[in-house]
């Protein structure tokens, strides 16, 4: 077969705007990551790094952590931070147009308190874009037995989508969230889904995950049915 230019950019296109991962989501190797849901993103007006589109988006994340609450998906929740003195954090970001103001936060972040966190939910807080980089959370979901994380939060662009990254690129199955992450441009959303749905995610709605992590079988009923068998 000849592979023509046509072929080829139909075939990367389809899967941009329609490819699907073929993996299982189950709830008892999946954990929920809820990428910096913030006051100074989500506070309406509160800091020139407000994203609208998060604040609106915020309501519908609240009901998929509580759906993932109730079949025993773990919450882990991050927050991006100054910590250790800002010495952890990469140095080129002072350089770029992400970092042109001198607003500050009064205190140390937290995540916005309309979203109902669990004081025995753990609060990661990192020093960067992705939440893997020099965090504890690799071994946390090892310590939990989950080799899967479902990625939600803001921004799409930025945080959710480096994480995603990283977690693909440390060997966990990622379910990166479409409505229930957000970012400063909506412009950008759809861009940064079609990358992440072809190489690096399944890319699903807060209603297919939510059928995802509720109706899965669990490993003893594969296990009986594979008995039967």
């Amino acid at each position: 077969m000849t592979y023509t230019e046509e072929w080829v950019t139909e075939r990367a296109r389809s899967a941009y705007e329609r490819g699907r991962a073929s993996f299982d989501v189950r709830p008892e190797r999946a954990a929920l990551l809820v990428i910096d849901m913030q006051d100074e993103f989500l506070r309406p007006g509160w800091s020139p790094y407000w994203v609208p589109a998060a604040t609106r988006m915020a309501p519908r994340l609240r009901q998929l952590v509580e759906e993932c609450r109730a079949a025993s998906v773990p919450a882990i929740w991050t927050i991006f931070d100054d910590t250790h003195l800002g010495l952890d954090r990469p140095y080129a970001l002072r350089f770029l147009p992400h970092a042109d103001t001198d607003w500050r936060r009064l205190g140390p972040a937290d995540v916005w308190a309309s979203m109902g966190r669990h004081p025995d939910e753990a609060v990661i807080r990192k020093p960067s874009y992705g939440a893997f980089y020099d965090t504890p959370l690799d071994t946390m979901l090892r310590n939990l037995g989950r080799d899967t994380v479902i990625v939600t939060g803001t921004l799409t662009n930025y945080c959710c989508g480096t994480t995603a990254r990283q977690a693909y690129e440390r060997g966990y199955k990622v379910v990166f969230g479409s409505d229930v992450t957000a970012t400063d441009d909506e412009s950008r959303q759809e861009p940064e889904l079609a990358v992440l749905r072809k190489g690096f995610a399944l890319v699903l709605t807060a209603e297919e995950i939510t059928n995802r992590v509720t109706t899965a079988p669990s490993a003893s009923e594969d296990e009986e049915g594979a008995n039967v068998l």
